[in-house]
């Protein structure tokens, strides 16, 4: 199983502040957990900047001008009362988006199975012409864009466990029939969308969890609605926001997942793009704020995306 992971310096240059949870120690960590052995066959890239081109897929050119204009010259400028930037920031933005954009290339082409993508800042909660939930650009939207314009698909998945909904990517898609977007989520919680009954075309499924849900109720849910629904939908390609701020450690929810439970949910989607569209998958890192949960449980997802705990039970 060719596995790819990308990293790059740069995502550390975004700088959001003391005490701020989306900091560059949570890519220290996740770094730290993936240099030990048993990840030595893992395929490390250094991914390039991304294009306006590929933003402009999502957002609006004054959209992308209004960031630019917003990065100080020191210090941090608040776009809202979470989400920060930096003189690093725009960097880093962009070398997300091109991280992205190259696992779908790299994925698409055949030169790898899969891809995890450890970039920041995170993306599902920019939707197009807003910035919010320390979101600049929608990666993951981006990418599915992308990949349907580039590689001529018509029916691509995005599937997003963070415990926050990703607004940004429900309000990208909520129309396009081609995309089936599928998230999991706590409500009532913020950003205050995400209810079931938000549905676009009938492209949209939203499944909330309750405060204080394990990984029982989560794995319900998922047997029950998101699964079928993506076997229905038979993907070509498979994407994933991957928040791990569902671990019962997070400082940010209350959701009591444990790392197994986002092995398992990692091997239930691999099996889905076994079956549909030849195992390819592209996952992104979205939240996760509790430093040792949030790097034991990539450890445990990029290990099932190789392939080495797929058969664990």
């Amino acid at each position: 199983m060719k596995t790819l992971y990308y990293s790059h310096p740069d995502f550390l240059l975004h700088d959001t502040g003391t005490g701020h949870p989306e900091c560059a120690d949570r890519l220290r960590s996740i770094a730290k957990a993936l240099a030990a052995p048993e990840f030595s066959s893992l395929i490390r890239v250094s991914p390039p900047l991304g294009t306006e081109q590929q933003i402009r897929l999502i957002h609006p050119q004054c959209y992308i001008d209004d960031i630019r204009a917003a990065i100080p010259e020191q210090g941090e400028h608040y776009m809202d009362y979470d989400t920060v930037v930096s003189p690093g920031s725009e960097q880093a933005a962009f070398r997300a988006v091109g991280a992205v954009c190259d696992a779908v290339d790299q994925v698409m082409t055949g030169k790898a199975d899969n891809a995890f993508c450890a970039i920041r800042p995170p993306g599902h909660h920019a939707e197009p012409a807003s910035a919010m939930g320390f979101c600049l650009f929608n990666n993951v939207a981006i990418a599915a864009e992308f990949a349907r314009r580039h590689y001529h698909l018509e029916r691509l998945a995005i599937v997003d466990f963070d415990v926050h909904h990703g607004n940004g990517t429900q309000a990208a898609f909520f129309n396009q029939p081609y995309v089936l977007y599928a998230s999991s989520h706590q409500m009532p919680y913020y950003p205050g969308t995400g209810y079931p009954t938000e549905t676009g075309i009938g492209n949209i499924i939203n499944v909330p969890l309750a405060a204080g849900d394990s990984g029982v109720e989560f794995r319900q849910k998922y047997n029950a609605i998101i699964l079928p629904a993506l076997r229905s939908f038979k993907p070509e390609l498979l994407l994933v926001s991957a928040g791990f701020d569902a671990h019962r450690d997070d400082p940010l929810a209350a959701i009591m997942l444990a790392e197994d439970d986002f092995r398992w949910i990692t091997k239930e989607l691999m099996d889905i793009a076994d079956c549909c569209c030849g195992g390819k998958i592209i996952s992104a890192l979205e939240g996760g704020y509790n430093l040792n949960a949030l790097a034991a449980s990539v450890a445990v997802h990029v290990k099932t995306l190789m392939g080495l705990e797929r058969s664990y039970q």
